[in-house]
């Protein structure tokens, strides 16, 4: 059966202020009360926390969190990692109450991104407020997508797709050499990954709002706040979702779109040779200061 969706994210900022800021005001999240009361945790929908951010000495995703159906499950998925040739860790109870979960394990996956699985989502009940955004699009689809990077990106992109149950929707050639996407529920894609040399890392996640004036409401913001444009709007050629993209604040390449394509069944895997129809104009992350 394999992974259900993107959970959530867990990163470490030198800067916890402009992440406030970011996360609340421009991208419109619900600032809560987590389980690291020195950490901050934003909600969207009614899952705990999507995205955590801790202070760290540098930047650096700590946890990209999938979602799994039930324990036995999670126990399936550890051995076949195991059997994989890569280590698999049980979190503790601790871990996992901070984490709003029953139960986890974490791994890195062959790229070196460091992985979560997790089942048993513990709810609140109290009902998320984002007064910013109408909606965000999660359910069963889950908070969004994310880009990472792997030196080997094949063999990473064949782990996710043999050993976690992800299914091929695209792929894309560049001098670097093959980017592929992949989804795991209806959403067009929940997990892309990338060549670069080095240990792999976080480049990219995606937030989707459920009108289109979501997205033009968050472009007034990101004006408004002076947040960092990446890419202008424009409509993307493989999922179809019309968005606009901006650096945040230790530049990850951040997405707010809306109308992403749905793929409720299996189609067949194609290439695509731009990234956008129209617009996304390209503009370079802001250098430091002196």
């Amino acid at each position: 059966m394999g992974v259900r969706s993107l959970g959530y994210l867990r990163l470490e900022s030198d800067d916890l202020g402009k992440w406030k800021a970011f996360g609340a005001d421009f991208l419109g999240l619900m600032p809560v009360e987590g389980g690291d009361a020195e950490s901050l945790s934003f909600r969207m929908d009614d899952h705990p926390a999507r995205i955590v951010v801790s202070a760290g000495a540098r930047s650096a995703m700590t946890a990209l969190g999938f979602e799994v159906l039930d324990e036995r499950e999670l126990a399936r998925l550890a051995a076949d990692v195991e059997k994989a040739g890569i280590k698999v860790t049980a979190g503790t109870e601790a871990e996992a109450a901070e984490r709003r979960v029953t139960g986890f394990v974490r791994f890195d996956d062959p790229g070196g991104n460091p992985v979560e699985l997790y089942y048993g989502t513990v709810l609140d009940h109290v009902p998320v407020h984002t007064p910013l955004v109408s909606k965000f699009v999660t359910g069963d689809m889950g908070f969004g997508h994310a880009i990472v990077s792997a030196e080997d990106a094949r063999t990473t992109f064949e782990f996710y797709v043999g050993v976690l149950g992800f299914v091929e929707r695209n792929t894309m050639r560049s001098p670097a050499g093959t980017t592929w996407f992949m989804g795991c529920n209806a959403r067009h894609h929940t997990l892309g990954v990338t060549p670069m040399p080095g240990p792999g890392r976080l480049l990219h996640f995606m937030v989707e709002g459920a009108t289109l004036d979501d997205v033009g409401r968050a472009l007034d913001r990101a004006a408004e706040y002076e947040v960092p444009m990446m890419h202008s709007l424009g409509k993307h050629t493989n999922d179809h979702m019309v968005s606009f993209y901006v650096w945040s604040p230790e530049n990850y390449a951040v997405e707010f779109g809306w109308n992403g394509l749905k793929v409720p069944e299996p189609v067949p895997v194609y290439e695509i040779t731009d990234g956008a129809f129209w617009g996304h104009r390209f503009t370079p992350p802001p250098q430091p200061a002196g």
